[in-house]
């Protein structure tokens, strides 16, 4: 492959399940195509059922397409050196729960053709920094989620792969556990790895991802550079104010085209600077404290919105 050619390639993917029960067809996937460029994280996103985790099945060859292709670091899938570079951690990762982390590791390094030396220096590495070290030798079955989810990782950074495929990573993690995980996918992006990983949770995509896919009833419904789907996103003035009454925040709010109440503190959007002035005369007005008055900045969660309403109306 070329040195400026994707890392991933998607093409029209498209899968339909046929099941034996009412005999039903499943359209799981209807025409899905991206790119992922060495050194990019790329955020596959959307509701449940739209389609993500059977694109990354097609990807990982775990699925044969109905139609359309895909290529890792140039080689077709699913030929079996497409996966020889790749690094995966499923959404629930099952291991042999006899096993310690130590040698599963070793078994999922010799996979790769690594030396057991090689297995054991990086596997401590890996469980060091993941903050299990302590458990390299408990059995699997010992551990809780959150730490089988940090073995998972480890196992898919074994082989210092150079396209790297996350199905829901972060799932399972307290917030320390979702930094370390966020930090370590950056190092991967910033050594020229492509990684690929879907999420539920917005916040950490925001602050991790350079670019996004919204899957939608199994097709792409937008995609692009996170920041400039953001900044498309951002319309509006944010009122923040503490101290209003719970009916006159009730009544205000026809006035908004959005408003949630949090802990006394009521949040209102307003689509230009005039209406958010004259809200705020009305907040104060009624014994309000302004906390905060300042452009909406656009969030996924905006975007995702948007499309789930837009696809109920067509």
């Amino acid at each position: 492959m070329t040195a400026d050619a994707p890392a991933i390639e998607v093409r029209g993917l498209a899968k339909t399940f046929h099941t034996q029960f009412l005999r039903r067809r499943v359209v799981a996937v209807r025409d899905v195509s991206f790119a992922v460029q060495r050194g990019q994280i790329f955020g596959l996103l959307g509701p449940n059922g739209a389609g993500k985790t059977t694109t990354i099945k097609m990807l990982l060859g775990l699925v044969r397409p109905d139609r359309g292709s895909a290529s890792i670091l140039g080689v077709p899938v699913p030929h079996k050196q497409s996966r020889a570079r790749l690094g995966f951690l499923p959404e629930n990762p099952y291991f042999y729960d006899h096993r310690s982390p130590r040698e599963l590791l070793l078994d999922y390094g010799r996979l790769f053709r690594l030396t057991d030396a090689e297995c054991r220096a990086r596997g401590d590495a890996l469980l060091e920094r993941l903050g299990i070290a302590h458990a390299a030798d408990r059995p699997i079955r010992k551990l809780s989620k959150g730490m089988v989810q940090r073995v998972g990782m480890a196992q898919a950074l074994l082989a210092d792969p150079e396209v790297l495929i996350l199905d829901e990573p972060l799932s399972g993690l307290d917030p320390i556990g979702r930094k370390e995980f966020r930090d370590l996918i950056l190092e991967r992006a910033r050594a020229g790895a492509a990684v690929l990983f879907s999420s539920h949770i917005l916040p950490d995509v925001e602050t991790t991802a350079d670019r996004v896919a919204i899957i939608d009833r199994g097709a792409v419904a937008d995609e692009g550079p996170l920041a400039a789907l953001l900044r498309r996103e951002a319309t509006g003035v944010d009122v923040r104010v503490a101290g209003l009454p719970e009916e006159r925040a009730l009544r205000l709010a026809g006035k908004a085209k959005r408003h949630e109440r949090r802990a006394e503190v009521d949040e209102f959007v307003v689509e230009t600077e005039a209406e958010a002035a004259e809200l705020v005369s009305e907040i104060v007005a009624a014994g309000g404290r302004l906390l905060e008055l300042a452009p909406r900045r656009g969030t996924l969660e905006d975007l995702l919105l948007r499309i789930a309403n837009r696809g109920k109306t067509d």
